[in-house]
């Protein structure tokens, strides 16, 4: 798919990723400079909540940039990481992973992806199953640290190759492995195409 291009404002972004520093330096370092460039923008965060982990590392790095940050998070994770410091201008303590996922997605402008586990890889997927069911028409991409992502990117050509996965979805992720033209390619992709779904 070929997107046009236009002036997209984004005030808040959600940001799934890990609750763990994971082995590379790079990650940390990769977090930190997205914080950084959201706060040159003027974008708030919207994550998970707590202070663990690349979750920690971007909030923080925005909070101290004068960024606002937003947590949400539901009860049972609440009582297990609420004696570690975190720094969010407002927490939302949910009852379930289901009312965080939806306030998430309410709250925010755009989605990204850092490194991460299975909690991170679900949460991303999910918005992009929401983008192609037209629950939302907001731009997704994957920040794609020491090629964290490569593989998930040629499972994603896989299914398009098999038929699973219509390629106007898979073009409408945006991937970078730069905080800045990550951000730039967010502001500017345009999802103001229908995403009909075609049933065979």
């Amino acid at each position: 798919m070929e997107t046009r291009t236009s002036a997209r404002t984004i005030g808040t972004l959600c940001v799934f990723c890990g609750s763990s520093d994971g082995k590379a330096p790079a990650y940390l370092e990769g977090a930190a400079a997205l914080a950084l460039a959201m706060a040159k923008r003027d974008i708030d965060l919207v994550y998970g909540g707590g202070g663990r982990g690349l979750m920690g590392k971007v909030a923080a790095t925005l909070k101290k940039a004068n960024g606002t940050v937003t947590g949400i998070i539901p009860t049972r994770l609440y009582d297990m990481v609420k004696h570690i410091e975190h720094v969010e201008d407002e927490l939302i303590v949910v009852a379930d992973m289901h009312a965080r996922k939806a306030t998430m997605y309410e709250r925010s402008d755009a989605f990204v992806a850092l490194p991460g586990g299975i909690g991170t890889l679900e949460e991303v997927m999910e918005a992009l199953t929401w983008l192609q069911l037209g629950y939302h028409c907001k731009p997704i991409g994957l920040l794609n640290t020491e090629g964290f992502y490569d593989s998930l990117i040629d499972l994603l050509h896989h299914m398009v190759d098999q038929g699973f996965l219509r390629k106007i979805l898979f073009d409408a992720l945006v991937v970078s492995a730069d905080p800045d033209d990550l951000l730039e390619k967010l502001c500017s992709v345009d999802l103001d195409l229908p995403l009909k779904i075609e049933h065979p």
